[in-house]
């Protein structure tokens, strides 16, 4: 089991800044990956970014130079730094981790969901 408790959410104006938290409850050396979704209402949840346990972090074209994923080893957390922020980019923002377990498939853990509004 992960537990996962997101932080960092609210509400700005377009091209203002936040930056989201998630802190695990395992060492990040346990996920094959750590990620950022979102989901917008009436839409499906979406991949904004990834940083794999190895090679390069992946980012959704909508937010390339604008977003940057970062993880800390001692703390145990990932991080989405978002920037240049647009109202498109309005929507629920979930942490994901990819456990891996031996002999099995990577297993998907969620965290709650932070709403992030960009509005003038």
């Amino acid at each position: 089991q992960v537990q996962l408790v997101e932080s960092g959410g609210g509400s700005v104006n377009p091209g203002g800044s936040l930056t989201l938290s998630c802190a695990a409850s395992r060492s990040v050396f346990s996920f094959s990956s750590m990620g950022w979704y979102r989901q917008a209402p009436g839409n499906q949840r979406e991949l904004v970014a990834r940083k794999p346990r190895t090679g390069s972090s992946i980012y959704d074209d909508s937010v390339k130079g604008r977003f940057t994923i970062t993880r800390d080893i001692a703390k145990n957390t990932v991080s989405l730094q978002m920037n240049n922020l647009k109202p498109d980019d309005t929507a629920v923002y979930y942490c994901n981790v990819k456990l891996v377990v031996a002999n099995g498939p990577d297993e998907d853990y969620w965290g709650q969901g932070t709403q992030v509004t960009v509005s003038s």
